[in-house]
């Protein structure tokens, strides 16, 4: 039996599914990516489109080449999808796993736009959430989490 691997976006709009583990977790340093991410570098995992479903609302798509499509929440703006328009294959970002923990990539591609201070991130200080820096800040945003949880649900947002 295959073992199911779910995600979504941070509002809960749009919930995916792999039907079988996704493989070739890395990350993308190309310019596409990262402005597709507004980050340094894109973490991605994929599998087949056949594996692939979207249970929960609508991927809302941009066609960043003529070759490329890049999927995405239309409510919360959560980048999902990679997809070659006439490939067999798609990605989600890793980030957008209930359990990304599970996906460590294993190489990077286009390395050729690694922005150079990338390599140097493990040597900054590590700091914890606004937690000790704010306890009342970060009690507020618990309070008023409208934030999707790691899993499936019934019903996004809750019925009061």
């Amino acid at each position: 039996m295959s073992e199911v691997v779910s995600g979504g976006c941070q509002c809960g709009a749009v919930r995916y599914r792999f039907n079988e583990p996704p493989r070739g977790a890395h990350i993308c340093h190309c310019r596409m990516c990262q402005k597709a991410f507004g980050a340094f570098y894109a973490p991605l995992v994929g599998g087949p489109v056949s594996t692939f479903e979207v249970t929960r609302g609508k991927i809302a798509v941009f066609r960043s080449s003529d070759l490329t499509e890049r999927g995405f929440c239309r409510d919360c703006g959560t980048p999902l999808t990679f997809h070659y328009v006439e490939g067999e294959w798609i990605s989600v970002s890793i980030g957008s796993l209930d359990h990304p923990e599970a996906f460590p990539p294993i190489d990077q591609h286009g390395v050729e736009s690694r922005i150079g201070y990338v390599n140097h991130l493990h040597s900054l200080p590590d700091r914890p959430s606004t937690e000790e820096e704010d306890p009342d800040a970060t009690a507020r945003i618990r309070a008023t989490n409208h934030q999707h949880p790691d899993h499936d649900t019934a019903v996004w947002p809750p019925l009061s």
